[in-house]
């Protein structure tokens, strides 16, 4: 059985679980609004130079000209600012579930422990209802161990597939740049 004093050891590391991964969570955050800023100044001074720029366009074959120098630059911009906000929410998710993952092992491990010990100190007879009890604390382990596995093979897929999108619409970006032309 536990003790009120692996309760309370266990309710700390619980709450700080807890404050490890909302401080996580907020780095990202901040990570992101810093992002953020610096994107949207950017953005002001592209504008206000893409302003100046098509004002002092003079004739329509000037305008095709500049409307054109200006697409690929806005893509590949979109696409790496994309792609940022992408690596800093994942890191985010990776530290946020490294957190989890380890704070599920050791209650996992505690689990263990006190089941250990009742099962010494259990009574003669309750043979059956330890090995029923065995099984279902494998069968739980089983259990978390594949869907851990299944959840790495959900981020590996979203990771490709977040490549491959980013990769195709740079190159048809590019094509409709050279085709504006």
């Amino acid at each position: 059985m536990l003790t009120v004093e692996q309760v309370i050891a266990a309710q700390k590391a619980q709450l700080g679980t807890v404050f490890g991964a909302t401080a996580k969570a907020y780095e990202g955050l901040e990570k992101l609004v810093e992002l953020n800023l610096q994107t949207g100044k950017a953005a002001l001074s592209e504008i206000a130079e893409a302003a100046s720029g098509a004002l002092s366009v003079r004739d329509p074959q000037q305008l095709l000209a500049f409307q054109a120098t200006g697409v690929q630059p806005t893509v590949e911009k979109l696409t790496a600012y994309s792609r940022r906000v992408y690596d800093i929410v994942s890191a985010t998710n990776t530290e946020v579930a490294q957190i989890a993952e380890s704070a599920a092992a050791e209650a996992q491990k505690t689990l263990i422990s006190s089941f250990d010990a009742a099962v010494k100190n259990a009574p003669a007879g309750s043979e059956n209802a330890i090995a029923f009890m065995q099984s279902a604390v494998s069968a739980a382990n089983g259990a978390y161990e594949a869907l851990q596995k299944a959840v790495k093979q959900a981020a590996e897929a979203t990771e490709a597939n977040v490549q491959a999108a980013t990769a195709t619409a740079a190159k048809a970006a590019g094509a409709r740049a050279k085709r504006a032309a």
